[in-house]
């Protein structure tokens, strides 16, 4: 259901190669003004070419509440990029022979079904069957909530298997909890000391580091969802995500990470291979970024209202950043930007216009929508003079007006066609269409 309606944020560009070591920056800060007085995205990128930063840009507020702006040295959480640095930091003990990758992981956790048969080689690369908790409904009713190892471990237990250990790879969070778990057993260490001495202290990462309560006084951004106007999403609370996703930092830090991890800084050549082999569309902790002729590297994240995305290409050492506080825009758009920025490729600043409708225009859309063809019912509600989407199972989003009966959610590539008099909305997205049914009320 969710790919009906999210898109990841993986870039898929068609370029030559770097050409020039300056490029048209105030039109790339133009591209950026013109998304902050529209409402589309609050964030930060930085761009560096051999290990230098070339390009920094924040837009946006990290306070809306105290119309605080947002700067470089401000702070956001970074999901599952996560992903990556704990992905290192178990190579890290691979490469100490703290740890076997073969190892089975019924020694540390027996009450996971399978775990007699499932590696810790196997969680890194998304292959051990265990159930994704973060994509059960009730996951939003706690995440806010502190748990302890044994609480966690529980959940993950509970869940069960959803595939035969290493027949297939499937994204499951569950995956890179254990992992943290086992990490912390094998140095007997908190996860928040082995980041620290293993990566963000070597490198200099001063802004890196496992978060706890969002502390705005320590320069760490809110999230927020778009509804209208900027409406504060609820915090995740650390124990819950770990190495999964529990890390905080700034957009010129991940950028000094990539260039660190690809340079040979963190771990060695042997074992970064082994994070670059992709079998069934997963590395250990990356991803590949098609680029032309060539390929890069990288990870994505979102957690509550923050979405994330990093990536290196060798060929032209190049590292990029992207995190975000708040988007009502397609963050893929602003990768692919401000990359052709850099490469000097084409790229249009975005036109925003607006198609003004009241509250009382909105009515004839509400309803709940279903369609023959998908499972997925969408209900459509109105706050204020802004109507609201909501897919089965999924957050509530934003729609924007654009004409007569047409209404647009730039953040997914998505566009809805009403016809209010037959009762049907078409969802138009990834090339495809999708008719859904108004049902009538009981």
């Amino acid at each position: 259901m969710k790919t009906i309606l999210i898109t990841a944020l993986i870039l898929t560009l068609v370029q030559i190669g770097f050409a020039q070591k300056n490029f048209d920056k105030a039109k790339l800060d133009n591209y950026f003004n013109v998304l902050e007085q529209n409402n589309k995205f609050m964030g930060s990128v930085a761009v560096s070419k051999n290990g230098e930063i070339i390009y920094t840009k924040s837009i946006g507020f990290a306070d809306v509440e105290n119309k605080v702006k947002s700067t470089e040295i401000y702070k956001y959480r970074i999901g599952s990029i996560s992903k990556t640095f704990t992905s290192v930091l178990i190579l890290k003990a691979f490469e100490e022979n703290k740890l076997d990758l073969n190892q089975k992981i019924d020694k540390w956790f027996p009450t996971i079904k399978n775990a007699e048969t499932i590696t810790v080689k196997h969680l890194l690369n998304h292959r051990s069957g265990i159930h994704n908790f973060t994509s059960d409904i009730d996951y939003l009713i706690w995440n806010t909530q502190p748990k302890t190892e044994q609480e966690m471990v529980a959940i993950i237990s509970k869940a069960g298997s959803d595939f035969k250990p290493d027949s297939i790879a499937e994204y499951s969070n569950s995956n890179f909890v254990l992992l943290t778990y086992i990490l912390e057993k094998t140095f007997n260490k908190s996860y928040s000391d082995i980041l620290r001495e293993y990566i963000t202290k070597p490198i200099g990462l001063a802004n890196t580091y496992v978060f706890g309560k969002i502390n705005p006084n320590n320069y760490e951004c809110k999230s927020y969802k778009f509804t209208g106007t900027w409406e504060l999403e609820p915090e995740t609370d650390f124990t819950i995500p770990l190495g999964a996703g529990a890390i905080i930092s700034t957009s010129s830090d991940l950028t000094k990470f990539a260039d660190a991890l690809f340079g040979g800084k963190l771990i060695k050549p042997e074992s970064l291979e082994l994070m670059k082999t992709i079998k069934d569309g997963y590395g250990i902790g990356l991803f590949q970024i098609p680029f032309y002729n060539s390929v890069g590297y990288g990870h994505t994240g979102g957690i509550d209202g923050f979405s994330s995305v990093f990536s290196h290409f060798a060929d032209d050492n190049i590292s990029y950043a992207l995190i975000s506080n708040g988007t009502n825009f397609n963050n893929n758009n602003i990768s692919i930007a401000v990359l052709s920025a850099v490469y000097e490729k084409p790229y249009e600043i975005p036109v925003f216009t607006t198609f003004n409708l009241t509250s009382e225009d909105l009515d004839k859309y509400l309803g709940i929508y279903a369609s023959e063809q998908i499972a997925l019912k969408i209900t459509i509600t109105k706050n204020g003079n802004t109507l609201i989407a909501q897919g089965t199972g999924q957050p509530a989003f934003p729609l924007e007006a654009t004409d007569k009966n047409k209404f647009k959610f730039d953040q997914a590539g998505a566009k809805f066609e009403f016809n209010p008099t037959e009762n049907t909305m078409i969802l138009f997205q990834g090339g495809g269409q999708i008719k859904f049914i108004k049902e009538e009320k009981k």
